[in-house]
């Protein structure tokens, strides 16, 4: 095993939007700076962007309905993007998508970047599609999302409920490329955060050198489904 290396660190501020490639042999660090952040992120094949992840094969293939240390997140051509290789959290919530701008108006009012300059409100999906127009892409290639540091429950009534503070200062989540990936954050609040008040929790983002899966890796032979997975991948790579 070869020694780790950081290769570049930003801090994504609260509420805002960010993405890079993360090259096969890399992993993304995310960690929750101050303790209930929220990250949604949406992953795309660098090369080809119509691979892109798939929510219902990533749960469906792992018999999963959260994502934690060992999964992997899979596009839609039966290939592995990225795999969860380090996680303290333990829960990260692929269900329930972002904001919108509606929502954040019902909730907290309107105050836009006319008025309000980097104070202003932002909702997810505008800003994750401002992220992926910076790579060319459309409302049309917007695609499913994991809220990672986000925990969400279905109670005994069958109402979905999310649980506060899921994440603690320092808690920390590493995404390991699979092949050459783009991926697109953005740091609002998870549409189920109950707060009153309009929050902005900041990300680190750390890209880090690391070694290619194995047959023995932990994500590889988490499942059946997830060796074939990554046999899939190892092929498209060659």
């Amino acid at each position: 095993m070869s020694e780790s290396k950081v290769l570049c660190e930003q801090v994504i501020a609260g509420g805002w939007n960010y993405s890079r490639i993360v090259k096969r042999g890399q992993k993304i660090r995310l960690t929750d700076i101050e303790g209930g952040a929220n990250a949604s992120l949406m992953c795309y094949n660098a090369h080809n962007f119509t691979e892109r992840f798939n929510l219902g094969d990533t749960l469906k293939i792992q018999h999963i309905c959260r994502i934690a240390k060992n999964c992997c997140l899979y596009g839609d051509m039966g290939r592995v993007l990225l795999s969860v290789v380090e996680d303290t959290v333990g829960w990260h919530d692929p269900l329930c998508g972002c904001t919108h701008a509606s929502l954040i108006k019902e909730r907290f009012g309107e105050k836009d970047y006319q008025s309000a300059h980097n104070d202003f409100y932002s909702n997810g999906y505008d800003s994750l599609l401002v992220e992926i127009g910076k790579h060319g892409m459309t409302k049309r290639d917007f695609t499913e999302l994991v809220s990672f540091f986000s925990r969400v429950v279905v109670t005994s009534d069958g109402k979905m409920t999310f649980i506060e503070n899921n994440s603690k200062p320092g808690d920390y989540v590493e995404l390991r490329a699979e092949m050459d990936t783009l991926v697109v954050i953005d740091t609002g609040m998870h549409p189920l955060n109950p707060s009153k008040e309009y929050l902005r929790k900041p990300v680190k983002v750390e890209l880090i050198t690391c070694d290619i899966a194995g047959a023995e890796d932990p994500c590889f032979t988490w499942c059946p489904e997830n060796g074939r997975g990554f046999i899939n991948t190892a092929n498209y790579n060659l």
